[in-house]
């Protein structure tokens, strides 16, 4: 008889963990051992339960997903995460992964696919559904976009990327705070980017710094 897949489903939304432990049940190796409504609720089942893998949304309450990934992969370094989730930026993506994710499918998925994702991850592989996988591999700049800086913008760019403030690097460039935030949201719009992380990634990507 084939091992079953012991699965714990975390989700904040009752109705979703509902519907997925339904679903799942229908498969022959499957096996829906455990569920959580946070990422510390999923700790602790997973330190009692011990499953193969956790199938878990990312914004939650409590403990979110990323950060609950993070522990896992510390106190429970054997065991499959397949993240679920409505985000399909590539920082987000990509910070999951570099927390330990081993898949990241978006919730528009198909019933089918989400069995096909739980089998590939638990087997050794890494699963991305279409979407994420557009996100992820899509290119994040185009060239002409750091031509459009001005000289004042990257040198906001690098204090940023090495962890400044904006009171730091108003001090730093002799410049005032509201100064330092507009050029924050300039780069921000020219770039494309959002995010702190977005913008430390970009700054590696062209040597802006080490």
């Amino acid at each position: 008889m084939t091992k079953k897949i012991r699965v714990l489903l975390v989700d904040d939304h009752m109705l979703v963990l509902d519907g997925l432990q339904a679903r799942l049940e229908l498969e022959d190796n499957i096996d829906i051992i455990a569920t959580a409504s946070n990422g510390l609720e999923a700790l602790e089942k997973a330190h009692e339960s011990k499953p193969d893998l956790i199938l878990m949304d990312v914004s939650m309450p409590v403990l979110n997903g990323l950060e609950a990934t993070k522990r896992f992969k510390a106190e429970l370094p054997s065991i499959k995460i397949l993240m679920l989730s409505m985000h399909h930026d590539k920082e987000y993506i990509l910070s999951l992964i570099q927390s330990g994710a081993n898949g990241y499918i978006l919730k528009d998925v198909s019933s089918e696919e989400l069995v096909q994702a739980i089998n590939t991850v638990y087997q050794g592989g890494t699963y991305f559904s279409s979407g994420a996988s557009d996100s992820l591999f899509s290119p994040t700049i185009e060239p002409k976009r750091y031509e459009e800086l001005t000289k004042r913008e990257v040198a906001v760019l690098k204090e940023v990327a090495i962890g400044l403030s904006n009171k730091e690097i108003a001090q730093s460039l002799s410049i005032s705070v509201r100064t330092v935030e507009t050029h924050r949201q300039n780069l921000k719009n020219k770039l494309d980017i959002h995010t702190s992380a977005g913008l430390i990634k970009y700054a590696l990507e062209h040597q802006l710094i080490d």
